[in-house]
Parts: C-alpha cells; structure tokens; sequence
C-alpha cells in the first residue's frame, strides 16, 4: 500500500496560451465573415462561388472544433524521485510488443525495441514482455532467442554507464561513440557490445535470406507445419527472471496465437486481447504498455514516470490509461506538431486519445471496469466472469484478483502456465464472450485503438498524457509514398467505421459519461476522411473557373478579396511560427503543409469510398499492413515515391487539369477570368509538386504510365463536361 506522503507524484501544468487563443479567435471570426460574404453574394454568382461556400462551410466547421478542442491546454509534470517514497516496492508492469509481417516489419526492428525494453531502467523482476507474432515467422521467434542471448550482456552494460538510448541500432551510431575522455573500461567494453552486437545482426539478417537457412528442429519444429492463416497456438517461455534479480533480464515470452481459416482474427485487437489473457494467466501485473515493434524506448525512466501519474491520481478514475506521444526519429515532425497543436488542448478536457502504441493501461480497465465500480471492485462474482470471460477457471481467478486490485507476488516462473496460456490463445475462445464487446481492445474498426480509448471514455473514465524530455518513445515513420497512404487509408477508413457505428461520440456524449468537449475532440480526428471530399473539390476550383471563364473568388480590387488572402496568410504564418517555434526549418513546415494536402485527396479519399462501399455492403475491408523499417533516411531522403496503386489516380487528375486549364490561358486559347483564379491555380501545382516532377520522373519516383493513362482520361471527362 502507498505511503501516504502529502508529497504530490506529479502536477498540472496550465500553458500560458493568449496568444494562441487570439490568434484562433481571429481567424474563426475572418472565416465567419468570409462565410458572410459568401452568401450575401451568392445570387451575383454561379455554381463555383456556392461549391466555395460549401468547402469553406466545412473548413469554418473544423476551425471551431480545433478551437474549442484546444482551448484550455494542460500537461503533466511528474516527480519519478519521490516515488520511492510512495511505494518502497513498485508494481509490475506486463509489456506487450505486436508484430504481423517479418518482411515488411523486418526482424531487426522487433529486435531492438525487445531489447530496449529489457534493459528499461525498472526492476527486471517487475516486468515481463511479450511479444505477439501474428505472421506466425520462424524467423521472429529465431530472432527472439538470438536477441535472449544478448539481452544478458546489453541489460548490464545500459545499466552500469546509465545509457540513455537502450536499441542498440540507435545507440551504435557513429555520433555516439566514446571520447578519448571517456575511461578505458567504458571504451573497451563499449567496443565489444558494438561487436556483439553487429554479430547479432549478421546473424538476423542471414536468417532473412531465402530459402529459410535455419533448420526447423528442436525449438523451431513447430514452425514446421505452420501457415500464416492456418496455425494452433504458440507460446514459448523464452527467458525466466528465475531468481528474481532486479538488475537482471526480464521475463520474455513469444505468442502466437491459434489462426484458422474460418475462425474471425479481429487484426491487431485480437492479438492485443490475447496478449492480455496469456500475460492476466502468466504474470497477471496490474499495469500494461503496449508497443509497436518499431517503437523502442528513447527515456529510461519513462516506467517511473507513467507509475508517477498512475499511482498518484487522487482516484483511479482519473488515469485510465497514460498516453505518450508517437514521434519518430527520422521525421520528427509528421507527429510533434500535431500533439503540439491539438494533442494538449484534449489533455485538458478528459484526456488524450489512445493512439495505439507508447500506452500504459490499468488492467481493471481494460477488463472493463466502471469508474463507480471502482470503490465496490469485489461485487463481480466469478459466475458473472465466466459467462463473460470464457470457460478458462485459471483465467477468471486471475481476473478477479485484477479487478479486486489484490496485490500478488510477480511470477518467478511463468512458464508454470503455459497449458491454461494455450487455451486461452486458441481462435474458438472468444465464441460466446464479451472480448471485444464489453472489455478488452474493441472490435469493430481497424483503428481498434481510437475505438478502444473512446468505449473507457464513454463510461466515464479519464487518460493522462506523459510527454517527458526526451520522448518516451521514438519509431520510424513509413517511407514517403506507398506506405504512408497505405497507414493513412487504414486510418481514414477505420475512424469512418466508428462514426457510422454505435459508438458514435455524438451517442456516448447523450447517452454515456463523454464530455461534449471530449465528442468534439473525437469528431475531429472521426471525420478526417470527409475533409477529403472538400479538399479535393477546392483544390479542383481554380482549374474549373479558368476553363469555364467563372470565378469562385472576388476580383483582386474588390475589398472581398481581403476575407479570402487575411484567414488563408494568417493561418499559414501562425502554423509556420509553431514550426519554428518547436525548432523545425521552414522547409520542414512546406513539406508538412504539401503532405496534409496530398494525403488528403489520396488515402483519405480512398479511406471514404472504402467505408461507404463497407457499409452498403459491397465491399469487405482488409487490414493492411505498413512498411517499417529501421530508418527512412538516405536515397529516398526528401523524394515521394510511388506505385501502381489507384491512390494516386486522384491527385495526379488534379494536376493534369491544372495543367490543361494553366496551358490554355498560357496558349491564348482560354480568356484568363481573373489572376486570383490563375494564382490559386499555380498553387495547387506547387502544394502537390511531388506529383508534377513525377509526372516527368521513371523509376519509383516516377508516376507509373497505368496511374497516368488513367488520370488523363479523368482529366479529359472534366475538361469535357467543363466545355458543354
């Protein structure tokens, strides 16, 4: 029990944010008196001013959720040195890392965030990981024991010279490397974990060589009959902290679960909820993170600091679970911003999202306690939980033991549990349970994790956020290109699928315990995928007038033009001072601004047609998963790359257009109706610039001619109804 110490684990932080505030006012009110402009001139004009008011009716919408989701800003401030004053002896924390596919999800990369894990500055008697294998792959459990190995010479070493960043693939960099005023003992053993390590990689990448060079015997011979889709269950207990040594190696166990071809799989949230019933029968601690593979930890004490928000809540309801931010390493800027533009606003309502990785979880909450349930945790009897959580006894007794909060000693040996593990893993035991219904990660959407944080805030439950310096954690972005749009389809179709669901914000603010500004904050990332419809058709406007001689804008000597140029400059200058300001280039910000217009009139677009053809029933949607890899740095540094993938048709048409209606005016062949239309029409060109060069470029940054025959019959049809 925590020593009750007047002492505060952590404190609320208030940003000062006037300036924020006026600036936000500002341009709501210019949007509002373009929007004023707009109708009172509408009679004056034709189809492309009303089209106009529509697109920006949806982007003043956006503006007043944005502003009032970010509004009242506030952050965390722990205090880890005091912890030891709260709880002499700090709970334990089961770890889950999810891997799928050790080709796009190369095995080096779960290699290092295991690793980095295991050499977490947390007593390793504490903590237990578990790494969910859904490809099934020999060569990821291969890789798992070869990283086992190695883990007993890294843990030591991170923890004897305090080593901040524990993946090995970060910290052997040639930056990193001792100075001649570092000691002998350091430089020496520092040269040899780089030697090991290295040896490590060989050995991996070997492994990944086809065929398939490593012998399927001994531990490896049940990967001998195995598919993806068609495998039992596999659970291997690859390391046991047997002695308990809290400066020693972690426990690390391997799963994966039982896949048959008729048997539903449920994506990332079944594998996470089967994570959590092998780890609730294993080590069964009352805390959770969870980590994607690519994800290793950047903060050592980020363990203590999360324990510092969970443990010193002055009531469990106010941390269901603790949210770190997603940043990358090799673009630090696709995530930073947006915690720094929105993710603080909802910090200060009732808590950030669930964003899927770098989450730390009460596992009562996940077993899908009530917030009032929480002061009466003894009243669900075991009768209730085995209707509910399955027909495994050992399961439920360790469930009940969660949700009552009862502290049990963390597992020497968790390997004890292996046969009741492998019953709960197996593909027929959810039939007829409420797993991801009533608790555990949500079915329903393929962004399980939105889902799964938006049913704890329904009922009532609040989230902290824990951004430390440095971050918690770091990943790789996927690389420029195919493997963004892949992510952000999945995304846009995914959030599309909640709001048309029963899970609906707007529902849990009426009928459950969602603050209306919290409902504002989910609809602003649920209804992503429709700003796709109004992008494009704003984007598609100023080609539409110069081909039709209309305008959609004011003359440049009409004083409306002033409600078009004043929010539009205004609004850019102030995202491009937040760039500044959290010390990126200004180039840093035009790559940002071009990529949310491309990815919008791309993966968006495709995310809405395929949640539509979802919900009329004319189309089955499949999870998709992104490229990763150990970094995007180097040849394809700066460039866009592209596939044959329909995607692309989209943007590419936009630009084809463009061109057309911009050679015309340049020609003389079509009246120029206004110079605001013909700028707007150049800036589209320069917004969307990786598609021009491609149309001119061969090779994977080159628009593919199948993707550029397409596009041009496209363009050709709107030129076509544009001249009738």
């Amino acid at each position: 029990m925590a020593n009750p110490i007047p002492v505060p684990l952590f404190e609320k932080v208030f940003p000062k944010n006037t300036y924020q505030r006026a600036i936000d006012v500002t341009i709501l009110f210019l949007l509002f008196c373009l929007l004023i402009y707009r109708l009172l001139s509408l009679n004056n004009h034709g189809v492309a001013w009303f089209l106009a008011f529509i697109c920006e009716l949806w982007f003043a919408i956006n503006w007043v959720i944005i502003v009032c989701t970010r509004w009242t800003p506030m952050l965390y401030k722990p205090f880890p040195q005091r912890l030891q004053q709260w709880m002499p002896e700090l709970p334990p924390v089961d770890v889950f890392v999810t891997t799928a596919d050790p080709v796009l999800e190369p095995p080096i990369l779960t290699v290092n965030t295991v690793l980095s894990l295991l050499a977490v500055d947390y007593p390793a008697n504490k903590l237990a990981c578990y790494v969910s294998d859904d490809g099934c792959s020999p060569l990821i459990f291969y890789s798992l024991v070869e990283a086992t190995q190695f883990a007993k010479l890294w843990a030591p070493f991170c923890r004897k010279y305090n080593v901040q960043v524990r993946a090995p693939f970060r910290y052997f960099l040639d930056e990193s490397k001792p100075s001649s005023a570092s000691s002998r003992a350091f430089q020496q053993e520092w040269k040899y974990m780089k030697e090991e390590y290295e040896q490590l990689s060989r050995r991996i990448e070997n492994a990944t060589q086809q065929p398939f060079p490593i012998a399927l015997t001994g531990e490896l011979a049940v990967f001998s009959d195995t598919e993806l889709r068609n495998h039992p269950t596999i659970v291997k207990v690859l390391w046991e902290n047997k002695e308990g040594l809290t400066d020693g190696v972690p426990h690390l166990i391997y799963v994966s679960r039982e896949k048959r071809p008729k048997n539903p799989h449920y994506y990332k949230a079944g594998a996470m909820n089967v994570l959590t019933r092998v780890s609730g029968l294993m080590t069964n601690a009352p805390f959770m993170l969870n980590l994607d593979c690519d994800m290793f930890v950047n903060n050592t004490e980020i363990f203590r600091q999360a324990m510092c928000l969970m443990l010193g809540s002055n009531s469990e309801k106010d941390c269901a679970f603790i949210q770190c931010p997603q940043l990358f390493y090799d673009r630090p800027q696709d995530m930073l911003l947006l915690q720094e533009y929105v993710g603080k606003g909802i910090v200060g309502i009732q808590g950030p999202y669930y964003a899927g990785t770098g989450c730390f979880h009460r596992r009562k909450v996940i077993y899908g306690l009530w917030p009032d349930e929480v002061k009466n945790q003894g009243k669900l009897s075991d009768n209730a939980l085995l209707k509910e959580c399955g027909n495994s006894k050992e399961f439920i007794t360790s469930a009940v033991h969660a949700l009552k909060g009862k502290k049990v000693d963390f597992p020497r040996n968790p390997s004890k549990s292996l046969e009741a593990a492998l019953q709960v893993a197996s593909c027929s035991y959810e039939y007829g349970t409420a797993w991801g219904k009533k608790f555990g990660w949500m079915y329903g959407s393929l962004v399980e994790d939105i889902l799964t944080g938006l049913t704890i805030h329904i009922k009532g439950w609040r989230s902290g956020y824990c951004s430390p310096d440095p971050p918690a954690f770091l990943g790789c972005a996927p690389p420029n290109g195919p493997a963004v749009m892949v992510q952000q389809k999945r995304w846009a179709t995914g959030l599309l699928e909640i709001f048309f669901s029963k899970h609906n914000p707007i529902i849990g603010t009426l009928k459950g315990k969602l603050q209306f500004r919290q409902c504002l904050a989910y609809m602003y990332v649920l209804l992503w995928g429709f700003r796709s419809i109004f992008e494009l058709c704003y984007a598609t406007l100023p080609a539409y007038c110069i081909l039709t001689n209309s305008n959609f804008l004011p003359k440049v000597q009409d004083p409306g033009i002033y409600f078009i140029v004043a929010p539009f400059v205004m609004y850019h200058l102030y995202t491009l001072s937040e760039f500044i300001r959290t010390g990126f280039s200004v180039y840093s910000w035009w790559v940002g601004q071009c990529m949310a217009r491309i990815v919008a009139m791309t993966a968006w677009l495709f995310g809405v047609i395929n949640a539509i053809l979802e919900l009329i029933g004319l189309s089955e949607i499949v999870f998709e998963i992104t490229e990763k890899g150990l970094s995007t740095s180097g040849d394809d540094e700066g460039k866009f790359v592209f596939d044959e993938s329909p995607v692309f048709v989209s943007v590419t048409t936009v630009v084809l257009v463009h061109l057309i209606a911009l050679g015309n005016c340049l020609l003389g062949s079509q009246p120029l109706p206004g110079l605001a239309e013909f700028f707007c029409s150049v800036f589209v060109l320069v917004a969307v610039w990786p598609f021009v060069e491609g149309l001119f470029r061969k090779g994977k940054y080159g628009i593919p001619l199948n993707t550029i025959f397409k596009s041009a019959a496209l363009a050709l049809f709107f030129v076509y109804l544009c001249k009738l």
